[in-house]
Order: structure tokens, then C-alpha cells, then sequence
């Protein structure tokens, strides 16, 4: 029997509503498709050169593809092949998910699209039914996730769906918590062995976050492991009375998977309220990497990136898994450009632990005071740490030197390639808290004062235009920064692509442009002005021997609240107008010599 919770001035039935109220058949009209490919696990541990698979391309979280038909010498001629109007606001993130020749693309509100990846005919589209009390602060969605003949989709009211990759219907849905208490899902799922793995947001919500891995066929569950740990488990004596129960410590980014050592990395966010002095303790395992045996669940090894978080910079990016040289040595290591500022190269071990090798900033950041040289632990200035009734300023800001955007490692180039905004801090504070109510903020800062918080760093002059968003490369053998490309007034939203033309294509500006730079020099060899802001996952595939490169434009969420933010900053003949909402798909390719065929008409 459904229990009954009063929303809205209504009486509803949560369960029927968040399991029942969907959409299971495909839009009327749709096509079947043809020919599909199934996904198995070795297709996805080695994914072939012209498909793109899953969120970053492959397991280890690159966002790389060896495809380099397009290269600085020709990319004069990237053209538009076709577009698709989503039907959708708000932001845009997923990135096109392309197996042989079909492409499906998930879109805020919970809709999927299955488009030919050639022609951009329409095949299928599937659109879930979401209650109409619903409320979460992110109405996006990062991505499906593909395995078997199945397209999977985790959604807002805290469900797995499975779908028919041939035509849309719904086969299963596993709603996986209530979302009346404040859990949600964004992400887009991680599938090995024959699991899909799914984690809840609602870090602002009271949640006590968790991941779970479902089974693919069937939906049942598998396992579930909280990311705060309770009474017996280790980790709980980190947390003080029962601020465990609502401590927050969400995964809302797709993690990344060790084939070899059955091993999945997942980044975890902050802890709740935000204010430490609510929740005492290290608080584990808020704003960390975590390694779970792909199996059982069990945490097999961590590595916390700041203890006691107090600046909601949540660390849900999944580590890269890569190999680096130190010392004359390869290690195998894990590498996360932090939302702290700084950028960790961890060693992971083939139980599953996790080693310290070092930690350095990549944008200006003042909290820390030095990092133990064997742990990686910080240590804090407490004139940067705010609390309850206590406003202090801290650099980086609250959306950090990078949010989730995810960065990109080439291997040709051996560089990693970071979207940062520098020079940005957040001035914040807590206001007591009475109590919490099921599915209602739980934060202890107004929102008024999240918005307002940001500010400029010490020093920086706005009467004259500031650098603020950058596209950096860092070579992971010397740990040094190799090139910086820097946005003026703008801040960086863009998730990153590399290839092995040699490229490196974003986009994430107020300016709606998508780029694309020299992975080696950083110089902009090509850009386009779309429709939107573009803060969707580049892609890029190949059919019929033609590579094209995919990314979804459309504004909204976290990057245009900042910018909302650091317009207020700027004289207002230098604010940038204000961006247009609305989802595109753009999928690009080389067209003909432009510079040619201008030549000739004149």
C-alpha cells in the first residue's frame, strides 16, 4: 500500500506516484531500428574507435577518441551536417551516445531520443511522466547508459528505466528511493558486468547518499552502499550524534571502472547542512574518491580531498584512470582536477586502496595551508573556514576551479585538459537550523545568499575585463602546466573532448561558442557560434568512414546562475546579455574547402 504525504495542498500516494506515473511506450509514429549491435563487456572495456559507447568514451574516464580524420591542418572545413531541436529548456549536459550508426541522447525532463547518427532522422523518442510536486535544484540528465539491447536512463523521481534500443518501450523500471524525501538522480549510469550502477543526488535535500547497482536484465537490486556510513561500518565514528542520518555525500557524476581488478571509482559531494560546525568530524565519505568492489559494493579504499567540507565543493568527479611516471616509475594512478582548487594524482592499488602522491593547485586558492606529505590530508586557515552566524570568504568560490564539467586526457599528447575558472571566491555563512522536513532545503544558507556570494579575488581590478574561465593543459610526466587558454568576463561551463587529430573541442562560454584548440600549442584553430550556451558532453564517431563530432547546446542550471552571479560584478556595459534557453543537438563534419568555394564566387 502506498503511503500518503501531503504536497502542494494535496494528499498523494509517493509510491504510485514516483513508480507508476511514466510513459512506457515510445512516441507514436516512432521507426524501429534496425540492425542494432548489442553492448556486451568487452565492447565497453575496448570500445571500437568509431562508436562512442558511454559517458567519456571509454572505462577509464578520458573523454578521448583515437578518430583523426579531423585535425588542426583541415578543421577549416567543419561544417554542420545536421541539427535536432530538443523540445526542451533548461541545461543541456548529456553527451550523444553512438553505437553503430544510432545515436541516443537523454535531455532535461527525462526524454530519449534515438536519431540516425548519419542523417539525424528521427528513429524513437521516450518521455518519462514526472510528478507534478517534484522539486530538485538540477532538471538535467548526463547521459544513458548502454548494455545488451537495452538503453538505460536513471531519472529525477529516482528510478532505473530500461528501454528497448530498438524502439523505445519501457521494458523495466526499479525506482530505487522515495522522491518526496529529496532524492533525485542526474547521472548517467555505469554498467559492468551485467550491473547498472546508479548514485542519488539531493546533497541539499537531508539525503543520506548512496550507490546502488541494479541487475540489467531483471532491474532488481544488487547491492547498495551508503556514502555515509552508519553505526558498525567504518568511517561512522566520523561523525558526531545523528548528523550521519542526513549527511548528505551525494554521486551525481557516472563513475569510472578498472576491468582488471573489478574495481569502480565514483567521486562523492558534500556534506549536509554545509555548514561543518552542524555535522563535527571528518565526515566520511563526503568529498571523496571512492573504490567499490564492482560485485558486493563493499568500499575496498578512499582518499577524502578536504575533511569537514564548509564550501559545498562537492568532488563527484570520478578520478581519471591513468598511467603516470614519477620517479623513473609507472604507477598506475588516479588523476581529478578538484572542485577545491587543486589537482590529485592518487595511486590506485590492485585491492582497491588508494595512495597518495601529490596534490597542487591550479587556480588560486587560499584555504589550504599545506597537505600532509603522506595522506594528502589539508590543513585549513580558520580565517577561511565559515560556519553558523560566522561569514567568511574563501577562494576558490563555491563552484570551485572546476564543477563537473569533466576534463580530458589524450594519450599522443600525454596532457590532461581542465575547464577552470580562476579568480573567483564566495563570501558565505550559516544560519541556525531547527529541523528538517522531508524533501524540503537542508542547508542552513538562503538561497538569496548562494547567488549573491560570489565575488572577485583580492587584487583584481573590474574596471578592466577579467580573466576568468580558461581551458588548461597540464603534462601529467613533469606535473607541470604545459598551456593555459584564458575567457575574458566569462566563466568555463564546457565539458571536454579530445581526439587523436590532436584536438581538444568545448564550449561552456556566455558567449554561445563551441571550440575547438591545438591539443599541443592551445591555440584556437576553429569556433562556432550555436544557438545556446553549450555545457553538453562533446562526442565524437564515425560512419560510413566519416568522423563527425556531436554535442548537445542548451543553457541553464548551475552555469547560468553563475554567470548570473558574476554579471552582478561587472560594469553593466560589459555583462554579457542574457542567454537564450533551448536544446539543440549540432552534429558536425568536414565539408567542403570554404576558403575555395569563397574564392570561386568572387
Amino acid at each position: 500500500m502506498s503511503r500518503l504525504r501531503k504536497r502542494g495542498g494535496r494528499w498523494l500516494p509517493v509510491l504510485a506516484l514516483a513508480c507508476l506515473g511514466v510513459t512506457v511506450a515510445p512516441h507514436a509514429g516512432s521507426a524501429q531500428v534496425k540492425d542494432y549491435k548489442p553492448v556486451t563487456d568487452e565492447r565497453l572495456a575496448n570500445p571500437e574507435p568509431e562508436n562512442w559507447l558511454q559517458y567519456r568514451g571509454n572505462y577509464k574516464g578520458w573523454g578521448y577518441s583515437p578518430l583523426d580524420q579531423i585535425t588542426s591542418a583541415n578543421i577549416g572545413r567543419l561544417t554542420p551536417m545536421w541539427s535536432y531541436s530538443t523540445g526542451k529548456l533548461e541545461g543541456h549536459q548529456a553527451p550523444p551516445i553512438v553505437n553503430n550508426g544510432v545515436m541516443f541522447v537523454s535531455t532535461p525532463g527525462n526524454q530519449v531520443v534515438a536519431l540516425d547518427a548519419k542523417t539525424g532522422d528521427q528513429l524513437w523518442t521516450y518521455k518519462r511522466e514526472l510528478p507534478e510536486e517534484l522539486v530538485q535544484l538540477h532538471p538535467t540528465n548526463r547521459g544513458v547508459g548502454l548494455y545488451g539491447d537495452k538503453v538505460y536512463l536513471a531519472t529525477l523521481d529516482a528510478c532505473v528505466v530500461a528501454l528497448s534500443a530498438k524502439t523505445g518501450e519501457q521494458v523495466w523500471e526499479k525506482c530505487i528511493a522515495d522522491w518526496s524525501d529529496g532524492y533525485y538522480m542526474t547521472l548517467s549510469p555505469l554498467i559492468a558486468k551485467g550491473k547498472v550502477m546508479v548514485g542519488v543526488s539531493g546533497g541539499e535535500f537531508g539525503i543520506r547518499g548512496f550507490i546502488t547497482a541494479v541487475d540489467a536484465e531483471t532491474g532488481q537490486e544488487a547491492w547498495k552502499t551508503y556514502t555515509v556510513p552508519g553505526p558498525g561500518e567504518p568511517g561512522f565514528e566520523t561523525w558526531k550524534g545523528d548528523a550521519w542520518k542526513t549527511g548528505g555525500a551525494p554521486v551525481w557524476i557516472q563513475g569510472n571502472y578498472d576491468p582488471k581488478n573489478n574495481v569502480a571509482y565514483f567521486g562523492t559531494g558534500n556534506g549536509g547542512p554545509w555548514m561543518p560546525d552542524t555535522r563535527p568530524g571528518d565526515n566520511l565519505y563526503a568529498t571523496s574518491a571512492l573504490a567499490l568492489d564492482v560485485d558486493t559494493g563493499a568500499i575496498k579504499g578512499h582518499h577524502q580531498y578536504h575533511w569537514n567540507d564548509a564550501w559545498d565543493w562537492d568532488e563527484v568527479s570520478a578520478p581519471i584512470l591513468v598511467d603516470v611516471e614519477r620517479g623513473g616509475k609507472t604507477i598506475p594512478a588516479l588523476v581529478h582536477a578538484g572542485r577545491n582548487g587543486y589537482l590529485w594524482t592518487l595511486e590506485r592499488h590492485e585491492d582497491g586502496k588508494i595512495g597518495f602522491i601529490e596534490g597542487k593547485p591550479y587556480v588560486n586558492q587560499n584555504v589550504f595551508t599545506g597537505l600532509d606529505p603522506k595522506t594528502g590530508r589539508p590543513s585549513y586557515d580558520p580565517t577561511k573556514v565559515p560556519g553558523t552566524n560566522k561569514k567568511l570568504a574563501f577562494c576558490p568560490g563555491l563552484w570551485g576551479g572546476k564543477d563537473w564539467p569533466p576534463e580530458a586526457y589524450n594519450p599522443k599528447t600525454g596532457m590532461l585538459y581542465i575547464p577552470a575558472n580562476d579568480n573567483l571566491c564566495s563570501e558565505l555563512g550559516g544560519v541556525p537550523i531547527t529541523g528538517r522536513a522531508p524533501g524540503e532545503m537542508y542547508v542552513g544558507v538562503t538561497i538569496d545568499e548562494i547567488l549573491s556570494s560570489l565575488r572577485f579575488r583580492d587584487g583584481v581590478d573590474a574596471s578592466k575585463p577579467v580573466d576568468i574561465g580558461e581551458v588548461q593543459a597540464w603534462d601529467l610526466k613533469t606535473g607541470k602546466k604545459a598551456w593555459t587558454h584564458t575567457f575574458q568576463d566569462s566563466a568555463n561551463w564546457g565539458p571536454l573532448l579530445t581526439t587523436g587529430g590532436d584536438l581538444v573541442f568545448g564550449g561552456g562560454t556566455s558567449d554561445r561558442k563551441f571550440r575547438a584548440f591545438d591539443a599541443k600549442s592551445g591555440k584556437v584553430v576553429w569556433e562556432t557560434r550555436l544557438n545556446s550556451g553549450v555545457t553538453g558532453v562533446p562526442s565524437t564517431y564515425m560512419v560510413d568512414g566519416v568522423q563527425y563530432i556531436a554535442v548537445q547546446a542548451g543553457w541553464g542550471v548551475d552555469a547560468e546562475r553563475m554567470m548570473g552571479g558574476i554579471s552582478t560584478l561587472l560594469p553593466e556595459n560589459r555583462r554579457p546579455p542574457k542567454m537564450t534557453q533551448g536544446g539543440v543537438i549540432w552534429v558536425f563534419a568536414l565539408g567542403k574547402d570554404q576558403t575555395k568555394q569563397q574564392a570561386a564566387a568572387q
